[in-house]
């Protein structure tokens, strides 16, 4: 799966958050400065392209609905991100946060009581 550019992000969110919408919606839901509408039109055709975004025809509208859950998403560019830059180890991840204080001890040991109570 590609990933999003920072632009193809900023309309999924909306798209995420909204669980689909109208060109018109989503164009609104913006920050200002609201990109214009071709803009937006442009980027959510390029989404669909690349599979995130699956398009209803309605009358002479277009929904616009997430074809990928914003989880899976994540989840994926994580994975994508920890192989890319810290050798596939989500260990030397967490031992980056730790050094560079990111990231207390104490937050790490509640992190890892966390996860052992989860994993019950």
């Amino acid at each position: 799966m590609t990933t999003l550019t920072r632009a193809e992000e900023q309309i999924m969110q909306k798209v995420w958050k909204m669980n689909g919408g109208f060109l018109k919606e989503i164009v609104e839901s913006m920050s200002k400065p609201k990109p214009h509408q071709n803009t937006v039109a442009t980027i959510l055709k390029i989404l669909s392209d690349k599979g995130f975004i699956k398009v209803e025809s309605i009358g002479r509208n277009h929904k616009y609905h997430p074809a990928i859950s914003k989880a899976d998403y994540s989840k994926r560019t994580m994975k994508s991100f920890v192989k890319r830059f810290f050798d596939g180890s989500f260990s030397n991840v967490v031992s980056a946060m730790v050094k560079e204080n990111n990231m207390s001890l104490g937050e790490l040991e509640q992190l890892v009581k966390q996860l052992k109570k989860e994993k019950k």
